[in-house]
């Protein structure tokens, strides 16, 4: 109890008057009273209760910021707390935290607040599933806003408190939006808020992204005939709903914006949806939806926005468009839609976008009247059908910012009228018929804010113009993307371009362009994208070309301004489908000169532009070596040199560009070994047919017999007759051994009744030795195949010819994997048994006796969840390794090639098999003696059985190719990807990375995503730091693989999703063990368990 002591001021003695007394007394009682109030306000503390209650709500949630505690103990009255009102009860009926950093899970306690009319814990990192009873707060919450959580799981049924009711209000506002619900809406939910909108008091609904399934229930929200529903808000976007959309929207009279964009809704627009006239928006973007748009569409005066785009709608727009003279963004682009369009169109003047592109649209566009459009910003009426000029009267329209026409059937000039569009930016006219194109740059470059350009495939074979004096020096100035591609221009590449010193990305690609490339481009300071492929350019590659500025140095390019586009460029003039791009920072740098006649050498200087993804000079006459120096292009994902005269080796230095995914020197003169390790190791036979000097196991040209052949020498004078001498000799003796080996035969041909079956050994052996390179006189010991104890597979004394017979002479239709140590055979043997024959490549360094030693230290290495290695084969030179066949093939086929990966490779089955593959790796981190490091976990390296069971395969298998000391070794261990990011650092393979390794494994099966994907836009290409930021700003639930959102997993994949940012931590000495990474997978399973019990 507090108390407080009150100090009653004496009477000041004086000779003043009686009122003056009285006056005092009065402000002494006043005093008092105020001092005796505040008195009552600290003694008073909340109800107990709900005291009791919102402390067991905080100790189930955490602050991920130090910067926003709640301090909630700092008073023993809860009234005082952040967030918290209460009545004149004292009882809370307000608890407001929103953007506060809230991690864990809503208490259950939380129904205990029977007082409670506002809950509003939006924009945190609330997770876990909502309590079965908590949709009991609705029998006295007027207000509830969980949006932008993680809160996942199935919405619980609501259960009707009729002794509260009468005492309480009625929901008005219902924010779900933003979470990881899925399932069906509860019956016993909708029915009841329902009703609540019938009674006049519920106003918004909103479920948007999540993933919600089955129907939507509009018509229970409008029961028909009534139009008493108070609903202005239902938002259903953004989830999987299906099925039709049901009538009876039209009786939600109040209804204000109707939201289902971005779901798997079929069937057509319910026709009452017109008569919902209050109605200002209608957003159904990416359904199935089909039909017409119907005209009842016209009476929805009040409509502000109409987006239908990206449907399967058909017939025409209806011609009474011109009756929503309210319209401000009317999308209806990637549809059926057809006819022309209605002149009433015009009529709506307060139209801000308009987008039809991608319909089969026609009519003469440059009879529409535009004019009257003057608030219009965005005008998308590309690939259509349009016919006609370019519209004179949309020159009135001031306010354009962005206009596309591309891909349309435009005739004319471009008039000098455009110039009244000062405030555009955009400008797309690309795959038309205009003429004039000296006239339309010197026109546009009076267009001073003009930064996208896109003219491409117009101007059919006219002179590209150079002079400037024709082109405003001073035209062009904001000019960022230029596209000039495929017109069959003639001329030289232009001069006034080098006045465009903001110029990001050029394309003059598919023309008819002559002479040199000028060195002056070398000087434009943002140019990062150059596309000069399939002209008659000569001459030699400008070594000015090194240096430029965005392609030399990360700060620049990253200094280059990359701005959202205002609608969609197409990069390549030839291949306007797959070439999209919608902001510049998805274009790759990169420089295109294929198809050319270049000539002379790669200039040695281009290893100084390091910020290069793309580089293509194929299909010219490039001579001389392949730099060494292209290794410094550490960015480099494609390199294509093929169609050349370059000579020479391959750069065993190439190798270390890590990112590299496409590569090609084929048809050239190269010679000697393809280098091996790194990304060379994934290319294929393609990458270098044509170099008839090259050798090494992709191409099956043995390094060994090109050797011989080439050291051959010719033979003069007195020394070739001597050898000619020798020849005869060598023939007689050989003669005679061969009778003798006949004879030999012969005899064991009457002892042995194995018929034929020697003669078809041998030509097995000859077949194989003509494709490799080895002898047929073999030591038949050295030919033996040998089986590991109990792994025989019923099959007695295995030999080479077997496994000759079994994968058809090593038949490239038998190759079931390609991997960093070698190619993977199928052999299937005549008892039908199945194997897989891993025939090792690179450096086979170790002696006979020292591989034979360090192969059967692998096959002690026996665990359920490794691919067991079951025997081995060292035959002249080559040595296979056998172990079982995997059913399944790889994890890597089945989440990145197969296309029907969503019935069978559901979550728990994914859970399934990283727990397996995490246990087959801690086998060999912590039981196998010595301890394995893998060196290259992968997806690829997980193999499948029938049941879906992973097992590990690849390991220790590095120990065969280079010597073991302690995994250190000359060159970056692992596949692109999943390298850790020590490695470039210390090139030490070491458990730590191991475990980086399996956390991208991790990932992969969490996201369906490549490690590296280089169609990607350049900030989400790598998946761990996409996952990253994803998680920093609050969106790790849409990283996860779209088939398996909705499944009720989501608490699993978050726990999952934990596990793998720990292994793949910057820092390797914060990631966890790989005994601590199965235990922790280990403990979702058991959860999962735990769930299928109950």
């Amino acid at each position: 109890m507090i108390s407080l002591v009150l100090m009653t001021p004496q009477p000041y003695k004086s000779t003043t008057s009686t009122p003056s007394k009285f006056l005092f007394m009065v402000y002494v009682k006043i005093l008092s009273f105020l001092l005796l109030s505040l008195l009552v306000v600290q003694v008073s503390s909340c109800n107990q209760f709900d005291k009791d209650t919102l402390l067991a709500f905080s100790d189930n949630l955490s602050i991920s910021s130090p910067y926003l505690p709640l301090n909630w103990t700092n008073s023993i009255d809860c009234c005082s707390w952040e967030g918290i009102t209460c009545d004149v009860d004292l009882r809370v009926i307000n608890l407001s935290l929103p953007f506060r950093g809230l991690n864990g899970f809503i208490s259950p306690s939380i129904t205990n607040l029977t007082s409670l009319t506002h809950l509003n814990l939006s924009n945190n990192w609330l997770s876990g599933n909502l309590d079965n009873h908590f949709f009991s707060l609705l029998n006295h919450l007027l207000v509830l806003d969980l949006s932008y959580n993680h809160i996942s799981g199935e919405l619980p049924p609501f259960v009707a408190d009729n002794t509260s009711r009468s005492s309480g209000g009625v929901i008005e506002e219902v924010d779900l939006s933003s979470n990881l619900f899925n399932g069906t809406l509860p019956s016993s939910l909708v029915q009841y808020l329902a009703a609540a909108a019938e009674g006049g008091s519920l106003v918004s609904f909103n479920v948007s992204n999540n993933s919600f399934t089955g129907q939507i229930p509009t018509s229970l929200f409008c029961i028909n005939g009534h139009n008493s529903s108070s609903l202005r808000l239902l938002d259903y976007s953004y989830n999987d709903f299906d099925g039709t959309i049901q009538p009876g929207l039209g009786a939600c009279s109040k209804l204000e914006k109707f939201r289902a964009g971005f779901n798997s809704l079929s069937g057509t627009i319910p026709g009452d949806v017109f008569y919902a006239v209050s109605l200002t928006e209608i957003s159904l973007p990416r359904n199935n939806l089909t039909g017409t748009i119907g005209d009842g569409i016209v009476s929805l005066i009040n409509l502000t926005v109409l987006e239908l785009y990206s449907n399967q709608l058909i017939g025409l727009i209806p011609s009474d468009i011109g009756n929503l003279s309210n319209l401000e963004r009317l999308l209806l682009h990637v549809n059926n839609l057809t006819g022309t369009l209605p002149p009433s169109l015009m009529n709506c003047v307060n139209l801000v976008v308009l987008n039809l592109r991608v319909n089969n649209f026609e009519g003469n566009l440059s009879a529409l009247n535009f004019s009257g459009l003057l608030k219009l910003a965005t005008l998308d009426l590309g690939n259509n059908q349009f016919t006609g000029m370019l519209p004179p009267t949309l020159y009135a329209c001031k306010s354009l910012a962005a206009v596309r026409l591309a891909s349309n059937q435009l005739e004319g000039q471009i008039s000098p009228e455009i110039l009244g569009l000062q405030s555009l930016s955009f400008l797309s006219i690309s795959s038309n018929n205009l003429t004039n194109v000296t006239g339309a740059l010197r026109i546009l470059t009076g267009l001073k804010k003009l930064s996208t350009l896109m003219l491409s495939k117009n101007f059919n074979n006219e002179i590209i113009p150079d002079d400037e004096k024709i082109i405003d020096p001073d035209g062009f100035r904001n000019i960022q993307v230029l596209g000039l591609g495929g017109c069959n221009f003639t001329g030289q590449i232009p001069g006034w371009l080098l006045n465009m010193k903001k110029l990001e990305v050029m394309d003059l690609s598919y023309n008819h362009i002559s002479g040199s490339i000028p060195s002056w481009l070398g000087t434009l300071p943002q140019l990062f994208y150059i596309d000069l492929s399939f002209n008659n350019l000569t001459g030699i590659f400008p070594v000015e070309l090194t240096t430029l500025p965005a392609l030399t140095s990360q700060k620049a390019n990253d200094e280059v301004q990359r701005t959202y586009l205002e609608l969609p460029v197409f990069a390549n003039a030839n291949n306007v489908s797959e070439m999209q791009y919608n902001q510049l920072s998805s274009l790759p740098p990169a420089i295109y000169f294929g198809n050319n006649n270049l000539n002379g050498s790669i200039p040695v200087e281009i290893g100084q532009l390091k910020v290069l993804h793309q580089l293509t000079l194929c299909n010219n006459n490039f001579s001389g070596n392949i730099p060494d120096q292209i290794s410094k292009l550490i960015n480099l994902e494609k390199l294509d040199l093929s169609r050349n005269q370059l000579s020479g080796e391959i750069p065993g230095s190439l190798k270390m560009l890590h990112f590299l995914s496409f590569f090609s020197v084929a048809y050239n003169h190269l010679q000697g070994q393809i280098p091996t390790g790194g990304q060379f190791d994934t290319f294929s036979f393609s990458s270098f047919e044509g170099n008839q000097q090259l050798c090494g196991a992709v191409i099956q040209q043995s390094c060994l017999s090109q050797q011989n052949t080439n050291s051959t020498a010719p033979i003069h004078g007195s020394k070739k007759k001597i050898i000619i001498g020798l020849i005869i000799v060598a023939c007689f003796g050989m003669t005679a051994i061969m009778t003798v080996l006949t004879l030999w035969i012969l005899s064991k041909r009457r002892i042995n009744p194995g018929g034929d079956q020697d003669k078809i050994e041998m030509e097995s052996m000859s077949a194989y030795s003509n494709n490799s390179g080895v002898h047929p006189e073999v030591d038949k010991e050295a030919s033996l195949v040998v089986m590991f104890p109990n792994k025989t597979f019923g099959t007695k004394d295995l030999t080479i010819f077997d496994i000759l017979k079994a994968t058809e002479n090593f038949s490239p239709t038998n190759i079931i994997g390609c991997g960093g140590f070698g190619l993977v055979y199928k052999a299937t043997l005549p008892n039908g048994t199945i194997l897989a024959i891993k025939k090792l490549s690179g450096d086979l360094g170790l002696m006979e006796r020292e591989f034979k030693a360090e192969v059967e230290a692998l096959s002690t290495a026996q665990h359920e969840n490794l691919v067991a290695l079951q025997g081995y084969c060292v035959h002249d030179g080559y040595r296979l390794l056998i172990y079982n066949y995997m059913e399944k093939g790889s994890l890597d086929y089945w989440l990145h090639e197969r296309a029907d990966v969503s019935p069978q490779l559901d979550w728990p089955t994914r859970l399934k098999i990283a727990q397996g593959a995490s246990c087959g790796l801690g086998y060999l981190h912590q039981i196998c003696e010595p301890h394995i490091v893998h060196r290259d976990i992968k997806s690829s390296n997980i193999l499948l059985n029938e049941k879906f069971e992973a097992r590990v395969a690849d390991f220790g298998l590095s120990r065969l190719i280079l010597p073991y000391h302690t995994h250190v070794t000359t060159e970056l261990v692992g596949t692109l990807g999943y390298i850790p990011p020590e490695y470039g650092q210390a090139w030490v393979a070491t458990l730590r990375g191991d475990v980086y390794s399996f956390g991208v494994v991790l990932l992969e099966l969490l996201t369906g995503r490549r490690p590296v994907d280089v169609c990607k836009p350049k900030m989400a290409r790598e998946l761990v730091g996409w996952v990253q930021q994803m998680r920093n700003e609050g969106k790790q639930e849409q990283v996860f693989d779209t088939i398996l959102r909705g499944k009720g997993f989501e608490e699993e994949m978050l726990k999952v999703l934990d596990v793998a940012c720990m292994c793949v931590n910057y820092n390797p000495f914060k990631r966890p063990s790989i005994k601590e990474v199965v235990d922790l997978l280990q403990n979702v399973g058991s959860t999962n368990q735990q769930r299928n019990k109950e």
